[in-house]
């Protein structure tokens, strides 16, 4: 019975250990970046906006948050880690970076558009990664340098009148974040998504983005759909029906399954009328429904 309690005891010493150990490594991550990271269920993520860049769709001038910010997440997978992420990049910027991420042994997994008609051309790599997670983040910094990303802490910027988004919000069935003139949301699938047999949380990208942005009366939106084959060209007549541009249709990851289309997408309407259009796609697609 003795033996017994020694051996409870050690299995629970073993895992407030193995949590404590997480938690010191994002703690130590964050110092590596010199920034704080959002941590959700078991992965960590920091995100690096490009408020370096002036770039504009037409007229209208897009805001960091709306389609401009790079995100690096972390998983801790036992005794090592993985790591995923995005990239925001200008064209001069991606030879530098490809180099030296492939040199220290980072996985591309995809380069592409996101946005049409930028200025200046913006591309988006995303990338993969496992083991010691300081080791990792050290890389990604060394690779964020080749670029002009502000890697500073962003200064806190003054707060701007609210923008009421709730008959935007009610029209999708979902609650987003509110940052100033922007409101984005995070929809998730109703699959369990998995890469090498391990689940990759929702908060690796695995979500479907759909970003607005205030411009005079009207908004912009933008992000992505998280689409299985079959629901591709049902979500593209969905989207082109309605006046919503379909921007780019590609890959975020190499081995993952389900097998995954990531569609983006841009528009410029009254934000209710821009709501129903992607609520229209959104009922094309095994999306979770919110409880």
């Amino acid at each position: 019975m003795k033996k017994f309690s020694i051996l409870v005891f050690l299995f629970f010493y073993s895992l407030t250990v193995a949590a404590q150990q997480q938690t010191t490594d994002w703690q130590e991550v964050e110092k590596v970046f010199g920034r704080k990271g959002t941590v959700q269920g078991d992965v960590f993520k920091v995100t690096f906006p490009r408020s370096d860049l002036k770039v504009k769709v037409g007229e209208v001038s897009i805001e960091p948050g709306l389609a401009l910010t790079s995100w690096i997440a972390f998983k801790q997978m036992g005794s090592h880690t993985m790591m995923m992420g995005d990239l925001v990049l200008l064209e001069s910027e991606i030879s530098p970076v490809m180099n030296k991420l492939v040199s220290s042994g980072i996985k591309i997994t995809a380069l592409h558009n996101h946005l049409v008609n930028e200025s200046p051309g913006i591309m988006y790599m995303h990338f993969s990664g496992q083991g010691d997670p300081l080791r990792l983040a050290e890389i990604m910094k060394s690779a964020l340098a080749q670029t002009n990303t502000p890697l500073t802490a962003p200064k806190t910027q003054q707060s701007s009148p609210a923008v009421g988004w709730s008959k935007v919000e009610s029209i999708l069935g979902w609650t987003g974040q509110r940052k100033g003139n922007l409101l984005q949301l995070s929809i998730p699938r109703a699959e369990t998504i998995s890469e090498n047999g391990m689940e990759i949380p929702l908060f690796m990208g695995m979500a479907t983005a759909i970003n607005f942005q205030m411009v005079g009366e009207k908004a912009a939106t933008t992000g992505d759909f998280v689409l299985l084959g079959s629901e591709v060209n049902p979500v593209v007549k969905a989207l082109t029906e309605h006046g919503i541009a379909v921007t780019a249709i590609h890959n975020h990851m190499l081995s993952e399954s389900p097998r995954l289309f990531f569609l983006h997408f841009w528009g410029i309407n009254e934000p209710e009328t821009l709501a129903r259009s992607l609520k229209a796609a959104l009922d094309k697609t095994n999306s979770a429904k919110k409880k």
